[in-house]
């Protein structure tokens, strides 16, 4: 669907300019003013990014990531009450929770994968199309994302030429922690009501 507002947005921006006499002017110009800032951001970015990535296997390697999973599991055991406490998907879901904390969205995604095979596997749904509760829940927090380092956020404005790029995670957290609270808290209520 959104491919098709995407098309329709287009098609209409080069029909009006078209019909505006501007289409050589405005609308090829705006095509290669973007492309070329693509370009510059991409080039910008690309630095930043290897940056934080070795950061992310750094923490990952040095067992970082797995020490805040395990600081974290008195915190979540309660909001996955049906996970056995040791169980593989319960340490899958607090490796990818405690990846997302950091910002290090690219460590956290195989971890969500992994939580979410792990959820399947343990499911008590006879479709295996038809997420469990669990994998609602995780869902939930991987939208909401609790995040004290905003470490992409932070490469793109010190890659727009931010002169304090990290000025931006006071309210990160702080929105971060509202969102997935509230997050929580719907995903709990709704679950109730569904029972």
């Amino acid at each position: 669907m959104l491919n098709v507002i995407w098309v329709g947005l287009i098609v209409a921006g080069v029909v009006t300019a078209a019909l505006t006499g501007r289409l050589d002017a405005g609308v090829t110009r705006a095509a290669f003013e973007s492309a070329k800032l693509g370009v510059e951001n991409v080039i910008a970015m690309t630095g930043v990014l290897i940056f934080w990535l070795g950061i992310a296997r750094v923490a990952e390697a040095s067992g970082l990531i797995e020490s805040l999973a395990r600081v974290l599991r008195p915190v979540f055991r309660p909001v996955f009450p049906s996970l056995r406490p040791d169980g593989p998907a319960l340490r899958a879901i607090l490796l990818n929770v405690a990846a997302n904390v950091l910002g290090l969205g690219q460590a956290a995604t195989p971890f969500g994968l992994k939580a979410m095979r792990e959820l399947q596997a343990c499911s008590d749904q006879e479709d295996p199309a038809v997420a469990s509760d669990a994998m609602v829940t995780l869902l939930v927090m991987n939208t909401a994302g609790v995040t004290l380092i905003p470490a992409t956020v932070i490469a793109y404005r010190a890659a727009a030429g931010s002169h304090d790029p990290a000025q931006i995670v006071p309210a990160t957290i702080a929105a971060s922690l509202g969102s997935t609270a509230f997050a929580l808290a719907l995903d709990a209520l709704l679950r109730r009501r569904r029972r």
